[in-house]
């Protein structure tokens, strides 16, 4: 019995150490799947919580970080299936705060570009470039083909550029 409970306080300590560290990158991941602060909080948490549930088993995978993101890209799908046609996404929300030696204006245009995206093709952006995942990895995270993500990358990126093409000269200095 105390075997039992030293190890169910060891696990949650490991837990909370994991989301401690992970916590920061999983929201920031979140805000740019969901263009909304407060929703990118309710995904992060409900990731973590249904990490912690499984975290006998979590703690063992290859990378518990890509785990995490994984079921973090999946709570933003499921969101996306369930919304009710009386919530609206919020387009005009802007972090509280700018990144620092980042041009808001830019931020903000790029912010509000990539929430006119479907989000499987916001989700392949944001898994490719911000968070510097290989194709293989992202495809494997939206249990997408390889073929599947260059393709969607290459024209999401493409949209992109075309949206965002009028406002460069005033946004880039």
């Amino acid at each position: 019995m105390v075997v039992g409970r030293r190890r169910a306080a060891e696990e949650r300590r490991e837990f909370e150490e994991f989301a401690h560290t992970r916590g920061a990158a999983l929201f920031r991941t979140a805000l740019l799947l969901c263009g909304d602060w407060h929703l990118a909080e309710d995904l992060t948490q409900t990731a973590l919580a249904r990490i912690y549930a499984s975290w006998h088993r979590v703690k063992h995978a290859e990378s518990p970080a890509a785990y995490a993101r994984t079921v973090l890209v999946r709570c933003y799908f499921s969101h996306r299936r369930l919304r009710r046609s009386a919530e609206l996404p919020v387009l005009h929300s802007v972090p509280e705060q700018a990144a620092p030696d980042h041009d808001p204006a830019l931020r903000v245009a790029l912010l509000a570009a990539l929430a006119e995206l479907p989000p499987k093709d916001r989700a392949v952006l944001v898994l490719r470039y911000w968070e510097d995942r290989s194709v293989d990895e992202t495809a494997a995270e939206l249990q997408l083909s390889p073929g599947t993500v260059r393709v969607r990358a290459l024209r999401v990126l493409t949209r992109l550029r075309r949206q965002l093409a009028p406002h460069l000269d005033s946004l880039v200095p």
